[in-house]
């Protein structure tokens, strides 16, 4: 039996899922069924089955032998990986296509298994689910542009609406116009104009899902200088998304910083992306364009959850997975949440839900670093969580959570800390940062990153208003100079008066 590495959680069995989309096929084995699902390994492959669908009538029949080679790769791939089920779903150029019968029949040969292919009903439902999967809540209109149709659908915390699917995915936008961009513009006009749904998301987040959509958003991050370049929840404002977009959808883009980096086959459709995206934000008037990098694949992953996992909370159950692989004691970092509840109780600071929320998550993140030479300890967590593919979280509470272990580690008013990311936190956000690492680098000379001791910590309140920290007699020897000073930056930070006694 080969043993399973320290870095990967014990309990989880591997599963795969393989998408069948009218341009791309991608295999995603994910580490298990989870609220915020890991991928052990990823391939996709730009087919093109739904290429010439609209003027034959058929998968590519290049796309399709490309397709059946590559799926005996997929299915010996999941199998080396040790998935105990592989899962195959199929949208719209196969449910389609006069030969997607045949296609699916051969596919379920090679791939020994049942491949679903999806109602347009059931493909907007699932990338609903991707949505609501990854935002903490989606609330708006969700988006799916794959190569063959566009799936729209209203998401308000967990409930879905009634969606629509519109002939105008990239592949078939494409053909339907014979290349034209302006009669592209036109059938887009057309189409959008009969999603009634998106007269209700007005005011609200659009979120984009699809490789199309995501490619442009990552345009856009080069050509803006956005200086994280994390794609779930970037959100593109509408002020200047819009030119952007109109200057795509004119196909001039060939001189747009960063097209390098973006696949041939994938550059020909970001025209066509770009202009259904106008038109639906010409219809909707969103808040904002907020893109997702969960769709449909995760959506049915998370349709797999039992009710009870469903609820967690995905940014929690991700922190407290990385908490059990890094840290240096996971019951520390428990502690840690609880210790820094009380003591913004009794410094009576107030904090929202989500606030609260990003707080759980700093501390459980708070110890992830201590494998790294001490100098650079900050720099390397702060990286790993401003980088980590969480999920439930925007990006202002994304670098909240990376400064909190930053100033913990290099420092609460070091300058050269990131500037260019710290710009991307509100200055709220900043300023709870700084205090929150104020009280873990208190506590943590208390703990000697062991648990045990902050239970045993409390806070009392003297008549002239002095908080006071004690340090229970039996512990007196952890009493000491350098904790004193800490509690005194603490001090400074927060605006207490503060001291430290053993009692």
């Amino acid at each position: 039996m080969i043993a399973l590495s320290q870095g990967r959680l014990q309990d989880r069995r591997p599963l795969s899922v393989i998408d069948i989309g009218s341009n791309s096929i991608r295999l995603v084995i994910y580490e298990g069924v989870a609220r915020s699902p890991t991928t052990l390994f990823n391939e996709k492959m730009l087919a093109g089955l739904g290429r010439g669908l609209v003027t034959t009538g058929r998968l590519d029949p290049e796309a399709v032998t490309r397709s059946m080679e590559e799926f005996r790769r997929f299915r010996a791939l999941s199998e080396q990986a040790g998935a105990q089920n592989l899962y195959v779903i199929a949208t719209a150029a196969a449910r389609e296509a006069e030969n997607g019968p045949d296609f699916i029949h051969r596919a379920e040969e090679v791939l020994g298994t049942q491949v679903r292919v999806l109602s347009g009903r059931e493909e907007a439902y699932y990338s609903a689910l991707g949505v609501i999967s990854g935002f903490h809540p989606a609330d708006g209109i969700a988006g799916d542009l794959g190569g063959g149709s566009l799936e729209l659908v209203d998401v308000d915390g967990e409930a879905i609406g009634e969606g629509i699917t519109l002939p105008l995915g990239g592949l078939r936008l494409q053909d339907m116009a014979k290349s034209s961009l302006a009669t592209a513009a036109k059938i887009a006009r057309e189409q959008i104009a009969r999603a009634d749904l998106l007269h209700e998301g007005e005011g609200r987040p659009f979120y984009a899902v699809g490789g199309t959509w995501r490619n442009l958003a990552r345009l856009h991050m080069i050509t803006t200088g956005y200086p994280l370049a994390v794609m779930h929840h970037y959100e593109m404002n509408i002020a200047n998304a819009v030119p952007f977009l109109q200057k795509v959808a004119r196909g001039d883009i060939d001189k747009i910083k960063g097209i390098e980096g973006v696949s041939k086959v994938r550059r020909a459709l970001l025209p066509y992306g770009a202009i259904v995206l106008l038109e639906i934000i010409q219809a909707m008037r969103p808040s904002e364009i907020v893109v997702s990098a969960l769709g449909v694949r995760e959506g049915f992953l998370y349709s797999l959850l039992s009710e009870e996992e469903r609820r967690k909370d995905p940014l929690i159950s991700a922190a407290e997975e990385l908490a059990l692989l890094r840290a240096r004691s996971v019951t520390h970092a428990h502690e840690l949440v609880e210790w820094t509840t009380e003591t913004l109780r009794a410094f009576e600071i107030a904090e929202t839900e989500e606030e609260a929320r990003y707080r759980h998550a700093a501390c459980l993140l708070a110890d992830i670093g201590w494998r790294a030479h001490p100098e650079y300890r900050g720099t390397q967590s702060l990286n790993i969580i401003a980088h980590a593919s969480f999920i439930g979280v925007d990006h202002p509470g994304r670098l909240f959570l990376a400064l909190v272990n930053a100033f913990r580690n290099d420092g609460l008013f070091n300058d050269g800390i990131a500037p260019e990311l710290k710009a991307l936190a509100t200055q709220r956000y900043l300023d709870r940062a700084r205090l929150l690492a104020a009280m873990m680098r208190v506590v943590y000379l208390l703990t000697a990153s062991m648990p045990g001791v902050m239970p045993r910590l409390r806070w009392e309140k003297r008549a002239d208003g002095t908080l006071v920290l004690v340090i229970p007699s039996d512990l007196a020897g952890l009493y000491g100079e350098r904790p004193v000073g800490r509690l005194a930056q603490l001090a400074k930070i927060s605006g207490k008066k503060l001291e430290l006694i053993v009692a």
